[in-house]
């Protein structure tokens, strides 16, 4: 499939603007919205990559920074933002808002999380259960999205590093309480936090194609009534 290039796009969120990178393949099946997670960005190598993989799937994508500039510098000096979970999940349900008015506003969203973000990811398909059709987490820490947690709807596929056992163990007992029916823990043998080794990433970008593949625009499942 070819993927043309992305579109930037604005996010207001209170008194402050949010950068962003929209790209939707012609015909998409749906729209993935990126949260990023520790100390990243919407540059973030890792999420680029797994964004290429449902471009060519045929699947929307928006990477966006949930900080601005100015947030990011505090951030890298305090770490006072990457686990303000409200903060990120307010800012993640103001892009899926953002979406909803622009226009990709016919297309099914999903939601893709890293770390943190997908704390903040879960809070904000808690928050709109009828926007969100699917979520998938990885690495991610979906013990920090608290009580949302059994208020999420969207089907929800957990990834996480065999090496990683920590974050292994909270996945596991956040499966337990999540409020999804349909939700699933997978486990790359080997990988640790990051995924940085050889053919981890790639496993989970499959993973997460094929998750989004079998939610987004499928009637059956996911019917909110609007359009195609």
């Amino acid at each position: 499939m070819t993927v043309s290039s992305p579109t930037g796009i604005t996010v207001p969120v209170g008194d402050a603007v949010l950068e962003g990178d929209l790209l939707v393949p012609e015909r998409a099946s749906g729209l993935v919205l990126f949260a990023h997670g520790s100390g990243s960005s919407r540059h973030s190598p890792r999420n680029r990559r797994v964004a290429a993989t449902l471009n060519e799937a045929g699947i929307g994508t928006l990477l966006i920074d949930l900080l601005t500039p100015a947030e990011e510098r505090a951030d890298r000096a305090t770490g006072r933002h990457r686990f303000d979970i409200e903060l990120l999940a307010r800012r993640v349900t103001a892009a899926i808002d953002r979406l909803r008015r622009g226009p990709a506003h016919a297309l099914d969203v999903g939601l893709f999380g890293a770390s943190t973000g997908a704390a903040a990811a879960l809070v904000g398909a808690a928050a709109r259960p009828d926007e969100v059709a699917a979520v998938v987490s990885r690495g991610g820490r979906p013990d920090l999205a608290g009580a949302a947690l059994a208020g999420v709807q969207a089907p929800t596929l957990l990834v996480v590093g065999g090496a990683d056992p920590e974050v292994l163990e909270l996945n596991r007992r956040a499966l337990v309480v999540l409020g999804a029916a349909e939700k699933e823990l997978v486990v790359v043998p080997g990988a640790t936090h990051l995924f940085e080794e050889p053919g981890a990433l790639d496993e989970v970008a499959r993973l997460a194609a094929g998750w989004f593949s079998r939610f987004l625009g499928a009637p059956g499942v996911f019917a909110k009534g609007r359009s195609r």
